[in-house]
This record gives C-alpha cells, structure tokens and sequence, in this order.
C-alpha cells in the first residue's frame, strides 16, 4: 500500500512540476510584464473594495470585485514565480508572496470594519511596493522600448485604483499624514504618464483611440472626486464606478503594447 502511495504522490508531484513548467514556457516577457503589473493594480483595488462594501457602495458588487482580485491574484502570483528568468525576479517573488499571505488573510477575514481596514491601508502599501519592484526587474530584463510601454500603461491602471483607494478610506475616516500628499502625486503622476504614452512613436491607430478614451475617462474620474452638490453616497458611488471604466480602458491598452513585437 505504501509503495502504491508513493507512486500515486511521484506521479502527482511529476504533473504538477510539468504543469509548473508549461506555464513559465507559455508566458512570453511582454506578458509577464503585463501580469506583474496587474498585481500592482490588484494590491490597490482589493483595498478599494473592501473599503467600498464597508462604506455600503455598490456592496455585492464590491464583495465581488474583492473576491476575483484575490483568485486573480493568487493565480498571477504563480504564473510570475514560475516564469521568473533570473534569481533576483525569483527572490522578488518570493518575498511578495510573504507579504501577500497575511494582506489576503485579513482581506478575507469577515465583514469589513474599520479595525482591518486600518491594518489594510497599510498592507497595501507594502504590496504594492514589492510588485512595483518585481515588475521593474522584468522591465529591465526585457530591455526593450516595448516592455516600458507596457510598463507604464499597466501602471495607469494601478494609479485609478489607488486614487479611488484613497478617497475610499478618507471617507471611512482613515487617514495618515501622507494620504493627502499621496492622492495629489497619484493624480499628477496619472497625467504624466498618459502624456508620455499618449506620444509615444510606436502607438497605432487603435491604440490611439484607446486613449482618447482613456482622457475621456479621466475627466469624468477627476470630475467624480471632485464633485459637490450631491450626497457623499452618490459621490463615492460615482468614484467606484469610472475608477474601473478607466481600469478597463488602461487595461485595454497595456494589452495592445503586450501584443507588439520586442
């Protein structure tokens, strides 16, 4: 019986490690850079969501967002470390992956409160942090002018969620000194970066489109955080949803770049 065990985990261990290998094999730089910065954006919109369902916006809506940025996560999380082409990048991983145990743990902890919601504000912080890193290594290990592109699109997304992040907790009276300094250099680093891309030579018709779209968004966002005369519900309601329209442009457009040759 022992043997039959013993041959059963040998063959399961060989399936995984295979499946393991498929997958660092199907990833191409372009795309790793994509993912790793996705898990940027997905360190801010958790917190955004969960802040949300606390503060009763959109609250199936925003348990939902929260619950596939979490799988999304964890699944992103292995595809990088899998793929990961040097050992600086691996080790990257594997200290974001440290981080994110707990920041998961808490985000899946129950209902919203303010006592987490604390704890959150900064854990994501530090998640954040580590992705950043971890997706400028595969930047720098692409080398490419296509893999910056890709880069700073995919950090656009990141950008709309933790201007709505921000906004989310201010409204749940969690505040830091930095939070009203940080909102200000999100937004103004938002539109620095959609300058640059915006000139960028290696831009098609299409992606230029996207992004007259995305400047639309922008104000309609800009417009929505700074919006007076309506109840502080249908404010934060209005935050939530052009965040993730603009989200889902930028995200559009990071696509577009991964898609373009080295």
């Amino acid at each position: 019986m022992k043997r039959y065990l013993s041959s059963f985990c040998l063959i399961v261990c060989s399936v995984l490690a295979l499946a393991g290998t498929a997958c660092a094999e199907t990833l191409t730089i372009n795309a790793a850079i994509n993912k790793a910065g996705r898990q940027r954006m997905l360190s801010q919109r958790m917190a955004k969501a969960y802040c949300q369902a606390g503060l009763g916006v959109e609250v199936e809506r925003s348990k939902k967002i929260l619950e596939q940025s979490v799988a999304l996560f964890d699944k992103q999380l292995m595809e990088l470390t899998a793929f990961a082409p040097t050992p600086e990048i691996k080790d990257s991983y594997a200290r974001l992956e440290q981080t994110w145990i707990p920041y998961r743990q808490l985000l899946s902890g129950g209902d919203p409160n303010p006592d987490s919601a604390k704890t959150i504000a900064r854990m994501s912080e530090d998640v954040l942090k580590l992705a950043q890193q971890a997706t400028l290594l595969l930047e720098k290990h692409s080398g490419t002018a296509t893999g910056k592109l890709i880069n700073v699109a995919g950090r656009q997304r990141m950008l709309s969620q933790r201007i709505a992040k921000i906004s989310m907790f201010r409204a749940w009276g969690i505040t830091s000194p930095r939070m009203a300094q940080d909102l200000d250099m999100a937004t103004r680093e938002f539109a620095a970066a959609q300058e640059l891309l915006t000139s960028a030579p290696q831009n098609t018709e299409a992606i230029r489109r996207e992004l007259l779209l995305a400047g639309s968004q922008w104000l309609f966002f800009e417009e929505a955080l700074n919006q007076t005369g309506v109840s502080r519900a249908e404010q934060l309601r209005n935050i939530a949803t052009t965040s993730e329209r603009i989200l889902q442009v930028m995200d559009d457009v990071t696509g577009m770049y991964e898609g373009m040759p080295r």
